[in-house]
């Protein structure tokens, strides 16, 4: 039975893509839905309230521990000098650990010790290595298009060093807290240029552009699918996915692009590999603009199949189709990296932010799909998923999970070459037809042509005398008198 009646399309209301809160930004599943301004203040909201759980906690704790020393050391003042040195021991281990939970939620923490202090003034290896030519490009781009902006460009090149310095004895926080270090550096320095340099608004989105690309080339290593982060777990899960949803069909997305044209294909293709070279980038905006060339392509490639322009809804599916068959390496860390060093004001608006909304709702979508996603049937899903049989050849034979790969890929192009053996008996079939049809019609228009001249003979009759010469009856031509000669007249 056709699916077509039943089918309903992948659709996403855009209210859906902005941020929660009804801001008017662009929201991001990795935010929980809210834009990247309407998130630092719930996180800030959440770690100060956590902060103050823990302050009250450290203090309930630390009461509790000097009551319970205070009332042993009254009644059991008598006991062994063992005994009193091992509870004096415990007492001052969880006392400590009291204190350093304080501590850690102190200013002061933030800080440092004058000793760390002093070996953080000490130059690290990692700093005076030889760096890659890629950063020393990125450095000489940075320093000549800062040269145009005099005293402006000295003092971000100032901030910049220094958050470069400050980062580096920054790496044994966690990711969270280097992103939000960044973010600040980000809007500081935005305020900072608007407020005191009277930069124009477009400057300042240039200069930001050249500072995030200036930076992030330097912490790409760092920050990027830190050890800390799960990023590399989540990488392998949905690669896993993807591979186990490789029988989706554009049909089972409603996916509105036919790849027989073959400039819809180039552009499928450029989509894909568009999607791929995302990972091969530094620079979170660079990763943006992978992603939307590759968006661009799919609205080109539904444009040339339907002579229309597209909509959001032809968008998605699409773009859910492209990600299945191209399965981008390191998915996840990608789209993790974008969302914690970005430049905020790019994700919250833009094309920009509203291609990649939709890459994070394409992913989402890829993490939950089920047999109703697809208008499909539990058992057939179930199948499909298990690789038991495939929803391009119904009738191929059930193959068990540990069968191999190999045998698998022999049938398959038996199948093909099967297939290819068929239309060759068909075209070589209808060949012979068309030769025993030409030579019948041969045959007929020469029996016709018999046929006629038979029923109409053809008489040949005898050429005509022609005419006689008029002196042909003169006989006696030597009787004519000789022919006149013309005769000078003298006068």
């Amino acid at each position: 039975m056709s699916l077509k009646s039943e089918r309903r399309g992948i659709h996403v209301d855009q209210s859906e893509l902005l941020c929660k809160k009804g801001c008017g930004y662009y929201g991001n599943p990795a935010w929980q839905g809210f834009c990247s301004k309407c998130w630092r203040e719930e996180y800030h909201k959440a770690r100060q309230k956590q902060i103050q759980e823990d302050w009250e906690l450290a203090e309930r704790l630390q009461r509790e521990e000097e009551e319970a020393f205070a009332s042993s050391q009254s009644s059991q003042g008598a006991q062994s000098l063992t005994f009193s040195k091992f509870e004096e021991k415990k007492t001052n281990e969880k006392t400590r650990k009291v204190t350093t939970v304080k501590k850690f939620f102190s200013a002061s923490s933030r800080v440092g010790s004058k000793k760390e202090i002093q070996e953080a003034k000490a130059p690290s290896p990692s700093i005076n290595r030889q760096t890659s030519i890629e950063t020393d490009r990125v450095s000489k781009e940075f320093i000549e298009f800062l040269k145009t902006f005099h005293k402006t460009g000295q003092e971000i090149y100032k901030q910049t060093k220094m958050f470069l310095e400050t980062m580096h004895y920054k790496r044994d926080l966690s990711i969270e807290e280097q992103s939000e270090c960044t973010q600040d550096f980000y809007q500081n320095v935005a305020e900072r240029m608007q407020t005191r340099g009277k930069v124009p608004p477009e400057r300042v989105e240039k200069i930001m552009d050249q500072i995030e690309k200036y930076i992030m080339t330097r912490l790409y290593k760092y920050v990027f699918c830190p050890e800390t982060t799960d990023d590399e777990k989540k990488d392998l899960a949905i690669q896993k996915r993807i591979r186990a949803l490789h029988w989706v069909t554009p049909q089972m997305l409603c996916v509105p692009v036919n790849e027989e044209i073959s400039e819809v294909s180039d552009m499928v293709v450029k989509a894909i590999t568009d999607i791929i070279e995302m990972d091969s980038q530094r620079v979170p905006r660079d990763k943006l603009a992978c992603i939307t060339r590759c968006s661009k392509h799919i609205f080109n490639a539904i444009k040339i199949t339907r002579n229309e322009p597209a909509s959001a809804d032809d968008f998605l599916p699409t773009l859910i189709y492209i990600v299945l068959k191209g399965n981008p390496p390191r998915l996840q860390s990608n789209i993790q990296y974008i969302t914690r060093f970005c430049n905020p004001s790019r994700l919250m608006t833009g094309e920009d932010g509203y291609y990649f909304t939709n890459l994070c709702c394409a992913v989402a979508f890829i993490e939950k799909l089920d047999a109703q996603s697809l208008n499909l049937s539990q058992e057939d899903f179930d199948r499909y998923m298990s690789g038991q049989t495939s929803p391009r050849k119904q009738e191929s034979e059930n193959w068990s999970p540990d069968a191999c790969l190999g045998v698998k890929q022999m049938y398959k192009n038996l199948d093909l070459l099967s297939q290819l053996n068929e239309r060759q008996e068909r075209i070589m079939s209808e060949a012979r037809k068309l030769e025993k049809d030409l030579i019948q019609w041969t045959d007929g228009v020469a029996k016709e042509v018999q046929d006629i001249v038979e029923k109409y003979p053809l008489e040949i009759k005898p050429p005509n005398q022609p005419l006689a010469a008029i002196d042909s009856e003169n006989v006696e031509n030597d009787k004519l008198p000789p022919p006149l000669q013309p005769q000078v007249y003298a006068g």
